[in-house]
C-alpha cells in the first residue's frame, strides 16, 4: 500500500508547490498602490517656477514702465518727496525671464532743490518722476570711452555759484541726457523740447557740486565716469527716478 501511495504523493507535493510559486506571484505583482513609493512621487507637488528677480523698491506700476527691452537700469531714490538727497544704482539683467541684479553702487547723490514731482515744469526746481531712457551723452571733457554716443563741447563749460554758494565748475564735465522732454539721439546740449518749453527740460545725470540741482540728478565725478564707461545702448539703458513712495507704487 504505501508503495502505491508515493506516487500520488509526489503529485500533491508538486501541486501545492505550484500553487505556493503562483500565489506568491500574485502577490508580488499585485497592483502598486498608494503606500508604494512611486505613488508618493507622484502626489508630491510640482515645483514652483522660479519667478524673475525685481529690482527692490519698486511698486508693480514703477516695473511696468520699464520696457521689456531695457537690460541696464539706474534707480535714483530720493530720500523723501520734497527732499534734494538720494541714491544711485544700477542694475542690470539678461533678459526679462532671469530678472535684475545689482551691478554698480549704491552712489550718493543729489536731485532737484525742492525734491520730486509727477508734473515737472520749468524752473519748478523739482526732479521729474518716471522711468526714462538714456540714449546720449557728452561733456566739456574728453570721451573717457563712453559707449553711448558722446559729444564733447567746450560749450559744456558752467561757472558761478550752487545754491549752497558752492561752486558749479565742473559740474559738466561729464552728463547723460535724461530722456524727459527732449528727442532721443541729439547732443545733450539740444534744446528742442516736444511737451513745450513750459514743461521744462536740459534734464541730465551730471557730475555733483556738493549741492541740490535744479532739476537734475548729480553723481560723483568718478561715478559718473564709471556710468558712461558702463551703460551701453545696446542694452536699452534707462534711468528710474523718484521719491521711495512714488517708486513703490
Amino acid at each position: 500500500m504505501s508503495l502505491l501511495r508515493r506516487p500520488y504523493a509526489l503529485l500533491v507535493a508538486l501541486f501545492l508547490l505550484v500553487i505556493g510559486c503562483s500565489a506568491g506571484a500574485v502577490q508580488t505583482s499585485a497592483p502598486r498602490g498608494a503606500a508604494g513609493p512611486e505613488s508618493a512621487a507622484s502626489l508630491s507637488p510640482s515645483p514652483e517656477p522660479v519667478r524673475p528677480r525685481e529690482i527692490p523698491g519698486l511698486g508693480p506700476d514703477t516695473r511696468a514702465q520699464i520696457p521689456d527691452s531695457a537690460r541696464q537700469a539706474v534707480v535714483v531714490t530720493g530720500e523723501g518727496p520734497d527732499a534734494n538727497r538720494s541714491t544711485a544704482v544700477l542694475y542690470t539683467r539678461d533678459g526679462p525671464a532671469l530678472g535684475w541684479r545689482p551691478e554698480a553702487g549704491p552712489w550718493p547723490a543729489h536731485n532737484g532743490r525742492e525734491g520730486w514731482t509727477d508734473v515737472h515744469k520749468a524752473d519748478d526746481l523739482r526732479s521729474p518722476i518716471g522711468v526714462f531712457s538714456l540714449t546720449d551723452a557728452g561733456g566739456r571733457l574728453a570721451d573717457p570711452g563712453a559707449l553711448l554716443p558722446y559729444d564733447e563741447q567746450p560749450r559744456f563749460a558752467v561757472s558761478g555759484e550752487g545754491f549752497f554758494g558752492e561752486s558749479l565748475e565742473g559740474s559738466f564735465d561729464y552728463v547723460v541726457a535724461i530722456n524727459y522732454n527732449r528727442i532721443p539721439g541729439v547732443t545733450p546740449l539740444d534744446r528742442t523740447r516736444p511737451l513745450g518749453e513750459e514743461r521744462g527740460g536740459g534734464i541730465w545725470i551730471h557730475v555733483d557740486h556738493g549741492g541740490p540741482t535744479q532739476g537734475c540728478v548729480s553723481l560723483p565725478e568718478e561715478r559718473m565716469r564709471e556710468l558712461l564707461l558702463v551703460l551701453d545702448p545696446v542694452k536699452y539703458p534707462v534711468i528710474v527716478m523718484g521719491d521711495a513712495a512714488a517708486l513703490g507704487v
